[in-house]
């Protein structure tokens, strides 16, 4: 994503605006993560290494901020996290 929003938001209806800010919110932290644990995994540098993972670690609990809010507004999302993590235990040792 890297400072892009992959919405426009101007076009979201009213009622969906919050979860859809949630939403954004997640994608840009994950994106984040995934930038700096490869960072991190290019650098040399073990100080740099450091911070990059830490800074990661920090960005994995602003993602647990964002989907806690988000399950309090949509409990649509609620009940598919649910179905996926059924089938994801159906498919594997559980």
């Amino acid at each position: 994503m890297l400072s892009q929003m992959p919405i426009d938001l101007s076009k979201v209806r009213k009622e969906n605006l919050e979860k859809e800010i949630l939403r954004a919110g997640i994608i840009a932290e994950l994106d984040a993560i995934s930038l700096y644990e490869q960072l991190a995994d290019m650098t040399k540098d073990n100080n740099t290494r450091k911070v990059l993972l830490d800074i990661a670690k920090e960005e994995k609990t602003h993602v647990g901020e964002f989907l806690s809010l988000l399950l309090k507004i949509d409990e649509g999302q609620v009940q598919e996290l649910e179905k996926g993590k059924k089938e994801v235990e159906e498919l594997t040792e559980k």
